[in-house]
Order: C-alpha cells, then sequence, then structure tokens
C-alpha cells in the first residue's frame, strides 16, 4: 500500500511496507501546525507501570477522534491534516494519537502499533512537526534488519501492510540539544460490533 509521487522515498525493508516524504508538508505549513496544536492540544502526562512500579511517562499526549469513544473530537487543525493524509492515502483515518517530546529526554520505548482494535495489517500515517528525532526501527527475528531515520520538519511516514507484526520501532532519548517535537499518529480504530 505504498503511495507514489516525486517526494516519497519507499524504504525497502524484509516484512514491512513503510514510505516516507521529508517534504509533505512545506516548512511554513508545518511551523504553522506546530504552533498552532502546541497551544490548542489539552496536552496530558499519563502514567506507565513497569514491574510493578508507576512512572510518569515520558512524553505528553493527547487523543482526537471521530468515533464513538471517549476521546476528543477533531480540532479545525487537526481535520485539516487528516484530509491532506486521507487524499494522499486515499484511505479515511478515525483517530490521532498526538505525542509532545519536550527534550530529548522525552522518548516512546520499543514499541509496535499492533493493538487488537487497529485490525490487521494496521495503516499508520505519522507526522513530525518541529525538532527532528530519530526513528529506530528493528525486526522482531531478524537481528540483521534494522533501521535510523531522521523524521524532518513536515515529514510523513507511512507504516502498512504487516509492518507492526514483524517490526518494533522507537523514539530513543538523546543528549543531543533538540526543539520540541510534536508528532501526529493517523489510525483506523474500527468499530466493533
Amino acid at each position: 500500500m505504498l503511495f507514489q509521487d516525486q517526494n516519497n522515498e519507499p524504504l525497502a525493508l524484509k516484512d514491512a511496507e513503510l514510505s516516507y516524504d521529508p517534504l509533505f508538508l512545506s516548512k511554513q505549513e508545518a511551523s504553522r501546525y506546530f504552533s498552532v496544536l502546541r497551544q490548542e492540544t489539552n496536552w496530558q502526562q499519563d502514567q506507565i507501570k513497569v514491574f510493578g512500579k508507576v512512572y510518569n511517562q515520558p512524553r505528553l499526549t493527547a487523543l482526537y477522534a471521530n468515533n464513538k469513544n471517549s476521546y476528543s473530537p477533531f480540532t479545525v487543525h487537526l481535520l485539516e491534516l487528516k484530509s491532506k493524509i486521507e487524499n494522499r492515502l486515499k484511505l479515511s483515518f478515525t483517530s490521532c494519537l498526538l505525542n509532545l517530546y519536550r527534550d530529548g529526554q522525552d522518548s516512546n520505548g520499543w514499541h509496535a502499533d499492533n493493538e487488537k482494535e487497529l485490525g490487521k495489517n494496521p495503516v499508520i500515517a505519522s507526522v513530525s512537526l518541529g525538532g527532528e528525532r530519530m526513528f529506530h526501527m528493528k525486526h522482531r527475528t531478524d537481528k540483521s534488519q534494522k533501521l535510523k531515520l531522521n523524521l524532518a520538519h513536515g515529514s510523513l511516514l507511512v507504516m502498512s501492510g504487516s509492518t507492526q507484526h514483524h517490526w518494533l520501532h522507537q523514539i530513543p532519548k538523546t543528549k543531543k540539544n533538540t526543539k520540541e517535537r510534536i508528532n501526529l499518529t493517523f489510525r483506523i480504530i474500527k468499530q466493533s460490533s
């Protein structure tokens, strides 16, 4: 399900469908969306439990959706971005998870976006705004298969096919002086019958 145009870079990985467009939004558009979303989003810091201890998640999050769940409804600006992505991919997304990485110590550990409500072979469309951060991927069973990608301001990364079954990804901590970054991951939540 790779999309094709002059800016798109399909990335050849075993057991994955992945594409990256570093110029999805112009720098001006990306900066405008960053500024607006940074201000209008109701950011919260959720807690996670690791080996019985409770910690603050090392980033701020917000969840928006147009389904019947108890998430916040899409804002005008999120709808604009959603429409741009949907026009590109010819898909209709139902939710968006926003992550705010305040500095290099904010991170997101190894995981896959394979929650049951996303269905089989989910499409995850990820937009990066603000400071650039490294995105790491590793194959679950073939340790030789790895990827490091610098996610640019205004870029779009799309993971589809069996990617979430075979790969893990993360945004690691960094000691580099990084600017704030907002990441938006658009997803399709399957409605329960």
